[in-house]
């Protein structure tokens, strides 16, 4: 079915994703309804998460699928979806939002702050916003962005900061951790779902994207930091303990948490493998709910339904994504790819991307590079961000972050990645 004859599905499919992106949008709307409407509060409030909305809207694809072309079409489409994304994110947000998890993390954080030799308020902000997406490119992006996230939550968005500063950090961090996960070849999605069949590997990505999203995330997080030093002289910790306070846990307990993370990281690409081990970490973790805080679960599920109701809907925006991609040449690919990415996953942007025949050497790097510079520009561009979201947004008025806001606020670290990227 080409672009220009689609199915009444597809473009019922089409009709519904562009509904879901303006959903993301009226958030802070159906949030005041709560207030206006308290008899129906949960409903306004359950309508105001960013993390419903696409998994609303898919539903009613799925209802429109099956009442168009019958129950088979509708469970057929639905097991064409590989749901393994969301359940790893949901997996691997909880574990590594963990105590003994970010107490290691924490540890980690403070030497690496140390060796700055900057003060404490702006070495640890320095390092959430630097180091800590670059691990992405090694624990994989999603706990990279819970870890970073839920730092900058207990020593800076908890100490009553500026809107401007919440926005601009935000706006970094989701731009760092999209573009510091290319070092490697498995820990981007959207490098992820083309390395295999390219023959990316760690010396292709270290060479041709590793050093350039580097460089990039380090000028980022100086520049923010530089940016609003005064009001993080100010507000933030004075000092390594000083932030965040995390009670201590023993030692064999964070190597056991840690041993969770790393399986889980190994067996990303296998649900039941993953699975299992998280079962196994919730029995641990009652077992000694002791050195434990609350764990993330309700925040994990809602990032998840957010990316199941995104690859539901997205699997019927392959007929205009494909072949407008297949029109452009490398260098309006790449903008093309960084702009598309704002209204859809990058990692399935680079999935129909290399879905065109006879694909360039020069249009497979603006594609992936394209993807990745525009990761940070919305919630839904890149898979972390949705967990990054959800951990942060109650700091922010309404506990809601604004689309446009977060998207202005991203604008000028994506510029510095997009020249990163192109020199």
């Amino acid at each position: 079915m080409s672009m220009l004859s689609p199915s009444l599905i597809q473009l019922i499919g089409a009709a519904l994703f562009a509904v879901a992106v303006a959903h993301t949008f009226a958030t802070r709307f159906f949030q005041r309804l709560a207030h206006a409407q308290p008899a129906h509060a949960g409903l306004w409030h359950l309508l105001g998460e960013v993390e419903t909305a696409f998994g609303l809207w898919a539903l009613v694809l799925v209802v429109a699928i099956f009442l168009r072309e019958g129950k088979s079409h509708a469970v057929g489409y639905l097991e064409s979806r590989n749901f393994t994304e969301p359940m790893f994110v949901f997996v691997i947000m909880v574990i590594a939002g963990s105590r003994p998890i970010l107490q290691l993390a924490m540890g980690c954080v403070r030497v690496a702050a140390r060796a700055t030799r900057l003060p404490a308020a702006l070495s640890i902000y320095f390092v959430a916003l630097s180091l800590v997406p670059l691990l992405g490119s090694f624990i994989t992006e999603p706990a990279a962005m819970t870890l970073a996230a839920l730092i900058l939550r207990d020593a800076y968005y908890s100490r009553q900061i500026s809107s401007r500063l919440k926005y601009a950090t935000i706006g970094a961090l989701f731009v760092n951790v999209s573009i510091g996960g290319t070092l490697t070849p498995y820990a981007a999605p959207p490098v992820l779902m083309v390395a295999a069949s390219w023959g990316w590997d760690l010396a292709h990505m270290l060479a041709n994207f590793g050093w350039r999203a580097a460089l990039a995330v380090f000028a980022n997080a100086f520049a923010v930091m530089v940016l609003f030093r005064r009001e993080l002289m100010a507000r933030g910790p004075k000092n390594g303990a000083d932030s965040p306070a995390i009670r201590s846990v023993p030692n064999w307990v964070v190597g056991v948490h840690l041993a969770f993370l790393v399986a889980v990281v190994v067996f990303a690409h296998y649900a039941a493998v993953f699975m299992a081990i998280f079962l196994f970490f919730l029995g641990f973790a009652e077992a000694y709910n002791r050195h434990q805080d609350r764990l993330i679960l309700r925040e994990g599920l809602m990032v998840a339904f957010f990316l199941a109701g995104l690859i539901t809907l997205g699997g019927y925006q392959k007929w205009w994504l494909q072949e407008t991609l297949a029109g452009m040449d490398p260098e309006l690919l790449y903008w093309g790819a960084t702009a598309l990415t704002a209204i859809t996953d990058n990692a399935a942007l680079t999935y129909l991307g290399s879905l065109v025949d006879a694909i360039t050497d020069a249009s497979k790097y603006a594609l992936v590079a394209g993807a990745v510079t525009g990761g940070g520009l919305t919630i839904i561009a890149n898979a972390p961000n949705p967990a990054g979201f959800s951990i942060l947004k109650d700091s922010f008025q309404d506990q809601a972050i604004s689309p446009l806001g977060l998207f202005l606020a991203a604008l000028p670290p994506t510029a510095v990645a997009a020249l990163a990227f192109t020199l």
